[in-house]
Formats: C-alpha cells, structure tokens, sequence
C-alpha cells in the first residue's frame, strides 16, 4: 500500500530507492511535478520521506519525470549544473540562453577585469555580471555606483554650500552677498566668514578679527575642504555622465546606421560591402564611449603618481580621437560619400581602436603589478 495516497490496488506500480521508502508511481510523479514545475528545483530534489535527506539520483528521476515535464526538468538541470560551477555563468542579455566559461578566480578580480564576451554579441564581465566596465575593477564599480547612487554627495552640497547656526544648529544658505547672518529660527546674529558673533565685528565686517580664532579657522577649513571634494567629485562624475549619454547617443545612431548606409549606397553607388565602414565606426563609438565612462571612475580613485599621468594622456587622446571619429561619422550624406572622407573615417575607426587597447593594456598592466587606489 502507498503511504501517500493509501492506495493498496493490485498490480499497484511503486518506486523506492536505497533509502527504503516505497511509494506508488503516481504520488512520486505528483510530487516531481510540484517540484519541477511549482518550486523550480531539479538536482536537488530530496526522497518524500518526512525528515528523508537521499537526493533522488539521475536515473531515477529519467524513470519517472513524465515527457510533459522533461523539458523543464532539463532546462533546470542544466540552470543548476552552470551556477555550481564557478567558471560557468548565464550571459545576462535579455532572451539570451548561452553560458559563457571563465576561469577567473575571485582572488584575482581586485588586479584583474574579466571580460567576456558571449556568442550573441553581448560583452560583460564575469566578475560582478554587469556590462564591460574595462578599465576599472568589479570593487571600484560597486563603489563608485553607490556613490552616484546614495545621498553622500547631496550632504557634501550642503556642507559645502550652507553652514549651521552657532546657535540652535539649524541649516543656512547664504542667499545674499553680505556676510552678516541672522539665524530665521533663533535670530541669532553671526559673521558668515568667521561664524563669531557679528556684535564684535562692528561695520567692520571685511576686517573679520576672528577671522583666525581656532573656532573659526576649522570653520572655514572643513568649509573649504568640503567644497574641493565635491568639486573633484563633481569633475569626473559629469565627465562620466557626459560619456554615458553620448554612449546612449551612439546606440540610437547605431539603430540609424543600417538607414544611412542604404542611403549611401544608392547616393554614391557603393556596394553594401563598400559602405559597412559605417558600420564599424558605428561600434567603435560605442565601445570607446564605454570604455571612457568608466576611465572617469577609476581616475577618481586613482592615487596621484607617475602612472596617473600616463593613465590620463592615454585617457586624453582616446577621447580626442572619439570626438573626431563622432564629429566625422555625422556628416551628412553628400559629404559621406567622398571618397577621402571614406578613408579618413576608416583610418580614424582603425586609430580609435587601437588607442582604446593600448589603455586597457597599459592599464590592466600597472593593476597587476598593484597599482594604488585612494578609497
């Protein structure tokens, strides 16, 4: 008789394994399905057996799972099968179903940038799963975006353009070019050079004799420092931002490109070979931008040495090469179909790329041999 649904007809088909629990074929077909289809599990399905820890093995489980489930149970298996392997991971672009291998180990991800690219296209790197962010690693992405992302730099613009009361604290901005304040809440009155009471100043504000008391000087230092940080921030995100844009930009001209090409072909009667140069400047821009958005992040981390030099004249003349790649790719059509116009967009793609690779290299070089970082 099945334990499960009391079943005890004659000629009953059961199943057990070597754990010794029996039970009818359909229960255990009820119960792979609930575990197949409902919970998504397939290579770790336990006996159903109360406190049962025995996973049903392979040819158990070909045994039994009905032909309506073995393509989701495969599917599962072969899900499981990539994420218990360190080397194996599911690209994520969106409908793709390819797992892509790398033997990188985690160890290595601070000095190396994994990526890897899948056999539909799409480029990412097998450390952290997001797009390719070469030059900079998996570490100084995670920080950088939850810098852009969390409330930091909007406390680092108040504290580089408002100040707190002496008084009762409360939050000031100076809205007005007199340094002489009066607090809204409390109505305390104070210098907005010194923060000292503006009774001792007189009508001589701009002469400020507290203006080096120690209460006043950390003032005007942690007020000082305050707003270099954020402008430094401020210099490599908008820089960052700019290219992120502009990559954006490229992707929707790239959707236009195929146009472009039609249209060039029959304004210069090229062959559709002859015009697919479009075609690679177009993915040039877009790889090149990439690459400088996070140049920006990783130079903001980067310590001031030698190397940083170096890392910012590569830096600099990839994107002046990008400019005028882009400035040139957007010509119009008459001028597109010069033939000296033709050359010059090719040897430009040829000069962007090659500059994009001497960074990386450059770059990938001096982190392995353990470039520093100010985080």
């Amino acid at each position: 008789m099945c334990d499960i649904c009391c079943d005890d007809d004659e000629g009953l088909q059961s199943f057990a394994m070597k754990c010794g629990h029996r039970y009818c074929v359909n229960c255990y077909r009820h119960y792979l399905t609930q575990k197949i289809r409902e919970e998504g599990e397939a290579a770790r399905i336990q006996c159903p057996a109360e406190g049962c820890s025995r996973i049903i093995d392979a040819r158990s489980l070909d045994l039994l799972v009905t032909p309506e489930l073995s393509g989701r149970y495969q599917e599962l298996l072969n899900r499981t099968y990539v994420e218990d392997k360190d080397t194996l991971k599911w690209c994520p672009a969106p409908d793709c179903e390819n797992a892509v291998e790398c033997g990188i180990k985690k160890k290595e991800l601070d000095k190396v940038v994994p990526t890897v690219a899948c056999a539909c296209g799409y480029r990412f790197c097998f450390g952290c799963i997001l797009s390719d962010h070469q030059p900079a690693p998996c570490e100084l992405v995670k920080r950088w975006l939850k810098k852009c992302a969390d409330d930091s730099e909007t406390a680092n613009w108040i504290s580089a353009n408002t100040k707190e009361c002496p008084k009762c604290n409360s939050t000031i901005e100076k809205n007005g070019g007199c340094n002489h304040m009066t607090c809204r809440k409390c109505k305390h009155e104070f210098c907005w050079m010194c923060m000292g009471l503006w009774s001792e100043h007189g009508t001589s504000w701009y002469n400020c004799n507290r203006f080096e008391e120690k209460s006043g000087t950390d003032a005007r230092d942690a007020q000082a420092k305050s707003r270099v940080s954020l402008e430094r921030y401020l210099h490599y995100y908008n820089r960052y931002a700019n290219h992120e844009q502009s990559a954006r930009l490229d992707k929707d001209m790239y959707t236009k490109t195929e146009k472009k090409m039609v249209q060039l072909q029959s304004a210069s009667g090229m062959s559709w070979i002859e015009v697919q140069y479009l075609n690679s400047a177009s993915q040039a821009l877009q790889t090149c931008r990439q690459t400088l958005k996070w140049t920006y992040a990783f130079a903001f981390y980067l310590a001031r040495n030698n190397l940083t030099e170096i890392f910012e004249d590569n830096q600099k003349d990839l994107e002046l090469a990008v400019e005028n790649l882009s400035e040139m790719f957007e010509k119009p059509i008459a001028e597109l179909a010069d033939s000296k116009l033709k050359v010059d967009i090719m040897d430009k793609t040829s000069y962007c790329n090659k500059r994009r690779l001497i960074l990386l290299q450059d770059t990938a070089e001096n982190l392995a041999n353990g470039m520093s970082f100010k985080l």
